[in-house]
């Protein structure tokens, strides 16, 4: 049962979840830090801690979001649903253009911590290559394998925390000084309050992770118990490292005429802070630690490269089979998990945009950082707005997280948030240029494909497409009680699955029937222990896969001369509402649509028979070689 059609699974629970949000979130302070320290100067924590509390009410709408919208999209999907397809697409295109420039800024720094792990340096243009080199890598390998990179996120998520507390608990130690927090700092004039301004959008590069997160509604056992704690936790607790680690920083390279976070350690913020301790420790100590935060930097930005690359190819998935995007990007496969087509496209663009702004623009990381600020701002407003939408437009939509403290339906916490990130995204327009001009072009090319790809189909700008494995008509019936009758092979994995989706979205439970047929030259009663076996196994993972998606699976096992017979005889007594049955290709070149046995229960079935029948070529050697090693023992197969 565990291997299906390509398809989300929802195969997270809390501590994965946590991991992951903790991991996303957290690796941005690696090149975040010195980006903002060059502007805000001594005032880094508070603006840290400001954004971060802001960043906090935003999630506060993307847990309810994501606990009632349990599909991958995030913000696109939040918008999409409260007002329409044309919104929706505006949205994602904007988190695109968040997840590319996450995706560049991570490999444009994985050279520098590495060298410095190496006790050497790497300068321009060859860090451009290297993180050229590190985005080709992890789309091979994303291409190559199927591999979640949540399996390893707990790992990760540690080695990050750890690397962490270890810079604050030495710095607090040996670096942290109020004199030279305070040196040279005069709000006004040194920052002055355009570099505060200025400081601000900036500052939420060091909040990236919450729209990676909630593209994993989908999957996600229990979003809305899994979802608010894992990701509120995360984010407090990097908010306090982020304020820990900026006043070490700022310890060791006070703001006078300007940090040497911002300038000379620009692009590895945290080796500038090893090699202040460095200073104050014996080789011995200091060489191994130096090799150990350039080393797990690194590997942390490597992972928030590649959790991105998936982010971007999730959030394609969604605004695909929605008709926003060519429906090639909202297709799964079964080696990448996500399209091919949506790695490649994410790869190539972050590359060019890496190489591009390296070329063209004297201080490039600063506009890619503004550019983020502008797509990100954007989203966190237009999801609250979505949450606040949907507490009218769908009033009776189950919720199982809430946004606290309502006036009446209204989240009061979204409309404040709404509020600031929609100033702080002005205030961005006003003073960043790239957030100015760069944002409104990319806005404008999405908008293009857009147009064009609505044009050619036939479909409205704002139409409703509904995705192919929505079935309306099936989602809307109400059924109380579904039998899938397991058959060998992986439609047969196919069919318990479709049956648990069913009954997940209907609140009904599932009866799990395995027909062992006994030939007639054997008595019915005869002893058949590898069928037994067989049996008990088949009905033990179809209960398990119901446990896992929180469906009642019930099992049961029947003798019979004639699998159809059973099945109908059983559906009858047991009262079922429908049957779900699947129709393997080879039928049909047979001249004939169904299978004997499907035909039957069509003919003869008192309740609803949903038949889905593969297309030529899926599954089908697999399929038929377990239907081979069969045939002995049941020659009729469904």
């Amino acid at each position: 049962m565990a291997r299906k059609l390509p398809r989300l699974q929802r195969v997270l629970d809390a501590p994965a979840l946590f991991s992951i949000a903790y991991g996303e979130i957290a690796s941005s302070i690696y090149f975040a830090l010195g980006i903002i320290a060059f502007h805000a100067l001594g005032f880094t924590p508070g603006v840290l801690l400001l954004t971060g509390a802001l960043f906090l009410v935003v999630s506060l709408s993307y847990a309810e979001g994501t606990a009632a919208i349990r599909e991958t999209g995030g913000a696109a999907t939040f918008v999409r649903i409260a007002f329409n397809d044309f919104w929706g697409f505006v949205t994602g295109w904007a988190l695109f253009l968040d997840y590319l420039i996450v995706i560049a800024l991570s490999a444009l720094y994985v050279p520098h911590y590495a060298a410095a792990a190496l006790f050497t340096n790497v300068k321009k243009p060859w860090d451009v290559v290297a993180g050229c080199g590190v985005i080709a890598a992890i789309a091979a390998f994303r291409l190559l394998r199927n591999k979640r990179i949540f399996r390893f996120a707990l790992v990760i998520a540690l080695v990050d925390l750890a690397t962490q507390l270890l810079l604050v608990i030495l710095g607090l130690a040996l670096l942290f000084s109020p004199h030279a927090l305070n040196q040279g700092t005069s709000l006004g004039s040194n920052p002055s309050w355009h570099s505060i301004a200025f400081a601000l959008p900036l500052a939420m590069l060091a909040y990236t992770g919450l729209e990676t997160v909630a593209n994993l509604s989908e999957e996600m056992r229990s979003p809305g118990r899994d979802l608010p704690r894992s990701v509120f936790g995360a984010i407090g607790l990097a908010v306090l490292l982020y304020a820990a680690i900026a006043v070490v920083g700022l310890s060791a390279f006070p703001a006078g005429h300007g940090t040497q976070l911002g300038s000379t350690w620009a692009k590895a913020p945290l080796m500038g802070i090893v090699s202040r301790l460095r200073d104050h420790l014996p080789n011995v100590l200091g060489a191994p630690l130096q090799v150990f935060v350039g080393t797990t930097g690194a590997l942390i930005l490597v992972t928030a490269a590649a959790t991105s690359i998936a982010g971007f190819g999730r959030l394609a998935y969604s605004l695909g089979e929605h008709g926003q995007l060519p429906r090639v990007f909202g297709r799964l496969s079964r080696r990448s998990v996500i399209a091919p087509q949506s790695i490649i496209a994410a790869a190539l663009i972050s590359m060019a945009l890496l190489v591009t702004t390296s070329a063209v623009l004297t201080h490039p990381i600063f506009f890619l950082a503004s550019l983020y600020s502008f797509g990100v701002l954007l989203a966190f407003t237009a999801a609250q707005l979505a949450v606040i939408k949907l507490r009218f437009s769908h009033p009776k939509k189950r919720r199982p997280y809430r946004v606290p403290l309502n006036w009446g339906r209204v989240p009061v916490p979204a409309v404040v948030g709404a509020i600031l990130t929609a100033l702080v995204w002005i205030l961005a327009l006003a003073t960043h240029a790239g957030a100015r001009y760069g944002g409104p072009v990319w806005l404008a090319a999405g908008l293009l494909l857009y147009i064009l790809l609505r044009h050619s189909r036939g479909e409205g700008l704002t139409e409703r497409v509904v995705s192919a494995d929505e079935h309306p008509d099936l989602t809307e019936a109400q059924y109380s009680s579904i039998l899938v009758p397991l058959k060998l092979g992986p439609i047969g994995e196919e069919m318990v699955a479709t049956a648990v989706k069913l009954a997940q979205e209907s609140g009904a439970s599932v009866w799990a029937l395995h027909v062992v047929r006994v030939p007639m030259e054997r008595p019915l009663e005869e002893e058949l222990p590898d069928e037994e076996e067989s049996a008990a196994a088949a009905l033990a993972e179809a209960q398990l896969l119901g446990s896992d998606h929180g469906v009642e699976v019930k099992g049961k096992t029947v003798r019979a001369r004639s699998i159809g017979d059973a099945i109908v005889s059983q559906a009858k007594e047991l009262g079922v509402d429908l049957i779900v049955l699947g129709s393997a290709p080879k039928w049909r070149r047979q001249s004939r649509f169904f299978s004997p046995t499907v035909e039957y229960v069509l003919k003869k079935a008192p309740c609803e028979v949903l038949v889905v029948a593969f297309p030529q070529g899926v599954l089908e050697a697999e399929e038929e070689e377990s239907a081979f090693a069969a045939t002995e023992a049941s020659p009729e197969l469904i």
